[in-house]
């Protein structure tokens, strides 16, 4: 019996769409589900803000009378216009060893593609940066991060038996806590601050909100990242989406801000503690019980690391040395909170400039994800 595609119309295909690869990775160590009902607002156009320039549709591919994948096409308005391309882009990507499923999946992005006027099908990517992208191409023995999703070793395979080519990789690194911190970061660190004039500042929940400084993080956000490959420069009422879900879910402990003497932002590092474990033993689920193991892993009993999530510095700073500031605060709280290493979020290969903020420190790639890229 051939693979049937059917498009995603009803809450109860979108559960199914939602958990199928908990199904499919449940042999996997590595695989950390997403938080379901993050991922039930994300694909949802009436509760995420994005669709006011995004289109999108999900498909399911049955075979014998079972679900054995699923994607997402999404149409990215914004990024086009900002990029100058005829892109459709493909995510939440997951199916079984079968080149016939992966072919239907990805043929119905092609065509929904086409009929929007598309020249090139890209991914995996998300609507935005602040969702999962790129497809793990190396490192399937490491657990995956909260941020990103993990992959089968097959699903390289599929993609270039069917002509898809890299369009760009990232990797991923593993930095291990120092006994003590380099002496050249702390006395850059300092140095930077004395003769810039900077500080470092922590902010309460309450600060980000009333304040606006969760505005000014996003603003840095933007200005900083929007040279980096296909990023959307966020409006505001998709930055007030983060803010509140991410005012959820982050202690504010490991936020570090640094500012001029005028007390103007111009870098942060954010990093959390992990709770892919935490994920992993509740499957995803906040209820009934996996709010518990997850705030405890994010304030009480910590994993062993911490998830590097973001870090932003103006381009005015950027050849400053302020990054030393930034690592040198958040390696010495985590230090300190007993963590063991530092999980990096995905850095573009070519972006050396980052990678080489790590030299001072054990570090191990662990991982490298990939964009795939195909004209229509």
């Amino acid at each position: 019996m051939g693979v049937t595609i059917k498009q995603v119309k009803s809450r109860k295909e979108l559960n199914s769409f939602i958990s199928f690869p908990i199904n499919l990775f449940k042999d996997v160590p590595g695989y950390v589900p997403a938080i379901r009902f993050d991922e039930r607002d994300t694909l949802d156009p009436k509760k995420n803000p994005v669709y006011e320039f995004c289109e999108s549709a999900l498909f399911l591919a049955y075979k014998d009378g079972k679900i054995v994948g699923r994607v997402a096409a999404i149409l990215n308005k914004k990024a086009n216009s900002e990029w100058g391309h005829k892109e459709i882009r493909y995510g939440w990507l997951d199916f079984i060893d079968d080149p016939e499923v992966s072919k239907a999946l990805l043929d119905a992005v092609i065509e929904f593609g086409r009929q929007k006027g598309m020249d090139t099908i890209v991914g995996p990517l998300g609507f935005t940066d602040f969702d999962p992208e790129g497809m793990m191409v190396e490192g399937f023995e490491h657990q995956s991060t909260m941020a990103l999703r993990h992959a089968m070793p097959y699903y390289k395979t599929h993609m270039e038996a069917m002509g898809f080519v890299k369009e760009v990789d990232w990797v991923e690194f593993k930095i291990f806590m120092p006994e003590k911190m380099p002496e050249k970061v702390e006395r850059v660190a300092k140095l930077v601050e004395e003769r810039y004039k900077l500080h470092m500042r922590k902010v309460s929940k309450r600060e980000v909100r009333k304040l606006g400084i969760g505005y000014k993080i996003f603003d840095l956000v933007n200005e900083s990242y929007s040279k980096l490959y296909n990023f959307t420069i966020l409006p505001k009422n998709v930055v007030d989406s983060y803010i509140g879900f991410y005012l959820g879910i982050l202690n504010l402990d490991f936020l570090t801000l640094v500012e001029d003497e005028n007390n103007n932002i111009v870098g942060f590092g954010l990093c959390m503690p992990s709770i892919t474990r935490a994920i992993q033993k509740c499957k995803g689920r906040m209820f009934p019980f996996g709010w518990f193991y997850i705030l405890r892993s994010m304030y009480f009993k910590f994993e062993e690391n911490v998830e590097l999530l973001l870090i932003a510095v103006t381009p005015e700073y950027r050849k400053r040395g302020v990054n030393a500031l930034i690592f040198a605060d958040i390696i010495k709280r985590a230090s300190a909170a007993g963590f063991k290493y530092a999980e990096t979020n995905a850095e573009l290969e070519s972006n050396l400039d980052m990678q080489s903020q790590w030299g001072d420190f054990e570090k191990e790639q662990t991982k490298r994800r990939r964009i795939y890229k195909k004209s229509l």
